[in-house]
């Protein structure tokens, strides 16, 4: 009898094993495509809805009236209609007028629309995530982003395009919600959880640098369609995987209740911890804007170099997610993400600095890897401090931390452009470090401490779920 008992556990382990090893896989795979296909649309966009737009509209450049305007030792030239007149100019200057401003507006609107509708969306997904479970809402965002990527293969109007981005803005709320409720429920002891949750959070970064190169290059060999639909196919296989291997149907589970917003707001731990990330995460929404502008202007880079003028902080946060992962629950959470908010507060002031493009990157490097530390670092904090406050059911928490993210990208540059037109961009960088740098003690005094958390975690957890001695000891003992 009790070697039947011990094979049946070792079978229980193996499928336990592989069930979480698969739910990585698919919340790494649907936030890997969610950003990739968040970031392949920058080089796309512009260029086509300046092209294919206005020629679909029966506005082409051929047949329609402009003037651009020339610069030489500051005396201009004006050409106007299609008249041809030499010009005493080699170049015109970048303002040729075919209503780019116009453009520049739409385009503007079109990519800010998806953080918008998350920033609406949140709220509503962590509330519904204890009623309908964490993998149906995975499925649904991965579906939701399948529809959105063909509709921006064929849609060919604003309106379709507009569309499609907004529904990637509901897909992500899907996705990142309950991508990092799946990991914490699945991973309830430490360190497999800060260590996972490292290791997922690095898929945006990978999917940010596979997309500005991959939508680029796809669309100027084979076109708008093509980068779309081979995206289309790879979440397609993402959604199989997750309605062959996961639990779909929704269930309440009524025994465990969500936490309440009110609950959260009312947590100073929680509030200073979600505002470090938002904080942190608002350094590069704040220079994404700006950083292009400001080199033209100051460096004059190449095009190439340009475009990979953010591969830096991509790689650095790769790096800090997955290897501070690694040591954050042994050294101190908070310590490390006060430590790392430094870091990307000096990183952010020395930016400004550079005269190179190669002098760029170590500042830009330590200001991604400075982000993931903090996110590595107080990601996993989150799920630990409702745990041993509330319940165990992550949705509104991790909805919070994804409000302070879509709200970072959604003010950043908004509020970057205005400072940078009042104060210049150096002393704009000067300010979002200082700012990052002064947050510091505030959460140094907000009472995250791991020994509060490693005194109340396993009390909290048995009072909240039921769960049989041999799911424990896997728990602590397993390491993927």
């Amino acid at each position: 009898m009790m070697w039947n008992m011990l094979k049946l556990n070792e079978v229980n382990l193996g499928l336990r094993s592989d069930s979480r090893r698969i739910t990585i896989f698919v919340v790494y795979l649907s936030l890997l495509l969610d950003n990739v296909l968040l970031t392949m649309i920058v080089p796309i966009m512009p260029d086509f809805l300046i092209n294919s737009i206005r020629k679909n509209e029966g506005k082409s450049l051929n047949n329609q009236e402009y003037h651009t305007s020339y610069q030489v030792y500051g005396l201009e030239y004006i050409a106007e209609g299609n008249e041809s007149i030499k010009m005493p100019v080699m170049q015109p200057s970048l303002t040729e007028m075919f209503d780019a401003n116009s453009e520049n507006g739409r385009v503007s609107l079109l990519l800010s629309s998806k953080a918008l509708v998350q920033l609406i969306l949140n709220p509503m997904v962590g509330s519904i995530t204890s009623r309908v479970g964490y993998p149906f809402l995975l499925f649904l965002g991965t579906c939701i982003l399948f529809i959105s990527a063909i509709v921006f293969a064929f849609g060919t109007g604003y309106l379709a395009l507009f569309l499609a981005r907004s529904f990637q803005g509901v897909a992500s709320s899907c996705i990142g919600i309950t991508g990092m409720c799946l990991v914490a429920e699945k991973y309830p002891n430490e360190p497999s959880r800060s260590k996972m949750m490292g290791f997922v959070l690095g898929s945006v970064a990978v999917g940010v640098l596979i997309g500005y190169p991959f939508g680029g290059f796809m669309y100027d060999f084979w076109g708008k369609t093509a980068p779309f639909l081979v995206t289309a196919l790879f979440v397609f296989i993402d959604g199989a995987l997750q309605f062959c291997y996961s639990d779909l149907k929704p269930t309440e589970e009524k025994s465990f209740p969500a936490v309440g917003w009110i609950q959260l707001f009312s947590d100073k731990r929680i509030l200073l911890t979600g505002g470090a990330i938002g904080i942190s995460t608002s350094t590069i929404a704040i220079l994404e804007p700006c950083l292009p502008i400001w080199l033209l202007q100051e460096i004059k880079p190449k095009k190439w170099q340009l475009g990979t003028a953010f591969i830096p902080d991509s790689l650095g946060y790769f790096i800090g997610t997955n290897s501070v992962a690694l040591i954050a629950y042994q050294c101190r959470r908070p310590t490390i993400a006060v430590v790392a908010m430094a870091l990307v507060g000096i990183s952010a002031s020395l930016v400004p600095a550079a005269s190179t493009m190669l002098q760029l990157v170590v500042p830009h490097f330590l200001l991604g890897f400075g982000i993931g530390a903090v996110d590595a670092a107080l990601v996993p904090l989150l799920a630990a401090l409702v745990d041993t406050r509330y319940s165990t059911h992550y949705g509104t928490v991790y909805a919070m931390q994804q409000i302070s993210v879509s709200l970072a990208y959604f003010l950043g540059p908004v509020l970057g452009s205005c400072l940078a037109k009042a104060v210049g961009f150096p002393w704009m960088m000067r300010i979002v470090g200082f700012v990052n740098i002064m947050y510091c003690p505030l959460l140094l005094s907000s009472g995250v401490l791991e020994e509060d958390l490693l005194k109340g975690m396993e009390p909290q957890r048995r009072g909240h779920r039921t769960r049989s001695g041999y799911e424990e000891f896997s728990d602590s003992n397993s390491s993927d």
